[in-house]
């Protein structure tokens, strides 16, 4: 399945749940989700409702983010609410525009490892240079690595990239994270982008900068 980048392993079947915080103007990949079987969770503040419709789809007007409160709830909470099932496998597509880092910082471990697939954009990206960020950034990705592989990177050739020296960095970029104990092998991609990438809009092609992964 892909939605303007998206792509996750052919590793689905049984998946109970998809969680995507993040409403836009599309619901392709919800859609896909629902259509196999999965119940799918929307949540976003900003909008009434979810773009697409479907039997399967359930929608909340709250923002993800670090806390719960009147207008935004934690990963953790919303989950908990939303099924009564506790082990089960879900799927979690995140694109929230900023607030994913605080997100995956203040989910439990426990709900870490529900997710079997993690399908992420992350923004910002080109602040990696600064310092308080990379922090926040490097915390959230050791969090995910603790569970998770990365098995994607796809950047998101709206955003454009930033460079220095012989370092570029898309500043928004789609990964997806595959669960440890779903791997059976470990090996290097090194050609990108992959046949089933797909652009954000007419803009040109922004492949993987060859810093971001390794040749051997």
């Amino acid at each position: 399945m892909g939605d303007g980048g998206y792509v996750v392993p052919d590793d689905l079947t049984a998946i109970h749940a998809c969680f995507s915080p993040g409403v836009g103007y599309t619901s392709g990949f919800e859609k896909d989700c629902a259509d196999r079987g999965m119940r799918v969770f929307l949540a976003d503040k900003s909008v009434d409702r979810s773009e697409g419709k479907h039997e399967l789809f359930q929608f909340s007007k709250k923002f993800i983010g670090a806390l719960s409160n009147e207008d935004f709830m934690t990963l953790d909470d919303w989950v908990d609410a939303s099924l009564s099932e506790k082990n089960t496998d879900l799927l979690l597509q995140i694109d929230i525009e900023g607030y994913e880092y605080e997100v995956f910082l203040s989910a439990s471990k426990a709900l870490m490892h529900r997710f079997r697939i993690i399908v992420a954009e992350f923004h910002e990206l080109d602040q990696l240079w600064n310092e308080p960020f990379f922090n926040l950034a490097n915390y959230a990705f050791d969090k995910i690595l603790q569970t998770h592989s990365c098995v994607h990177i796809h950047p998101n050739n709206y955003g454009g990239f930033m460079r220095r020296g012989e370092i570029e960095i898309p500043r928004v970029m789609e990964f997806t994270f595959l669960r440890h104990d779903r791997i059976r092998r470990y090996s290097y991609q090194n050609n990108f982008p992959n046949p089933l990438d797909c652009d954000n809009g007419d803009n040109p092609t922004l492949p993987l900068p060859s810093c971001w992964y390794r040749s051997e």
